[in-house]
């Protein structure tokens, strides 16, 4: 089969496409022929070296995927060659074919086409466990979206527009904000781009705040981090919680003297770390977020697909902050 591997080196310009030996379905797994791959920011992180996971090469990239059934092991039930269907896993997903968990694989609608598929995973499950089970979101709360325009940022503002929230979607490019707009944001601004000295970290917080019905937001959904974090921090109302999802502007230091005076929560989000501790709860998850997109609630917004040797091209668009809710890599 076809495959881009990260062979040697760290690094997205190190990926290349290689001839692999097809996968044969273990016990309990699922071949899937791959039809979309999509693409992650942790798929920059692990191919840099910089995340939690840290494989050894090589090793293929690629966390979520839409395709089709090519066969099953012997001990596996409710799947069968042809059927259309979703599936996500820690690595291989952008090659010809996966060899799944079948706890992780889900039959998707006859309306779903595949590159969405591969795009409605990792940023969606993401969003919703943040913001239902996590922050506990109720209807006619502020949500104050981070990077609205980015996968995990763009699925927040459509889950908490599902949800009843006012959504504030905060972007750093006009574009983007638009983007942000068309998905269901009630408000959508540009913030400027860092590094900030003082003063402009001293601006940031009045930003936050100006754009913000009554002047602060209940959650913030903070895919950035860096300095926008402390700034949302200042904009959060008291009882407000504060989601971390991610930091590619960086690791910020947070007050602890704001989390007090705020008297708000900072919330950890590591949805990969919950759904393996609790996968029936996720399994469920993952069945609302797929009748929300029967019924039209929600959509992903796939922005570009690039073919398996373009694969690098994809990661650099993630890596560079350039992409517009998703993009996939085809086989």
């Amino acid at each position: 089969m076809k495959a881009v591997l990260s062979a040697a080196e760290p690094g997205a310009e190190n990926v290349s496409v290689a001839e692999l030996p097809d996968p044969v379905p273990g016990p309990g797994e699922v071949l899937i022929r791959v039809a979309y791959c999509g693409v992650n920011y942790p798929d920059v992180l692990l191919l840099q070296d910089r995340y939690q996971l840290r494989p050894q090469r090589p090793f293929v990239p690629g966390g979520e995927i839409g395709g089709e059934v090519a066969g099953v092991a012997d001990d596996v039930t409710g799947f069968a060659a042809g059927d259309r269907v979703m599936a996500r896993m820690s690595l291989g997903g952008m090659a010809e074919l996966a060899a799944v968990p079948n706890g992780r694989v889900h039959k998707i609608p006859a309306s779903m086409p595949l590159d969405e598929a591969a795009a409605i995973q990792t940023t969606y499950l993401t969003g919703y466990h943040a913001l239902v089970q996590r922050a506990a979101m109720q209807p006619g709360e502020r949500l104050l979206v981070l990077g609205a325009a980015g996968g995990v940022g763009l699925a927040a503002v459509q889950l908490g527009r599902a949800v009843g929230a006012t959504v504030i979607a905060a972007a750093s490019s006009e574009d983007k904000a638009e983007v942000a707009r068309a998905n269901g944001a009630d408000v959508a601004f540009c913030y400027p781009r860092g590094p900030f000295d003082d003063a402009g970290r001293r601006e940031l917080p009045a930003l936050f705040k100006k754009h913000c019905p009554g002047g602060a937001a209940d959650v913030i959904y903070d895919s950035v981090g860096g300095d926008y974090t402390e700034a949302a921090l200042r904009a959060t109302a008291p009882d407000g919680r504060l989601l971390v999802i991610g930091f590619p502007a960086g690791i910020p230091r947070i007050p602890a003297n704001l989390v007090l005076l705020k008297r708000c929560q900072v919330v950890g989000v590591l949805w990969g770390g919950w759904a393996a501790e609790n996968p029936a709860a996720d399994r469920a998850n993952c069945d609302e977020l797929l009748r929300m997109f029967e019924a039209g609630v929600l959509r992903p917004h796939v922005s570009a697909r690039f073919p398996a040797d373009q694969a690098r091209a994809a990661i650099d668009e993630l890596k560079d902050r350039r992409v517009l809710g998703k993009v996939v890599v085809g086989f």
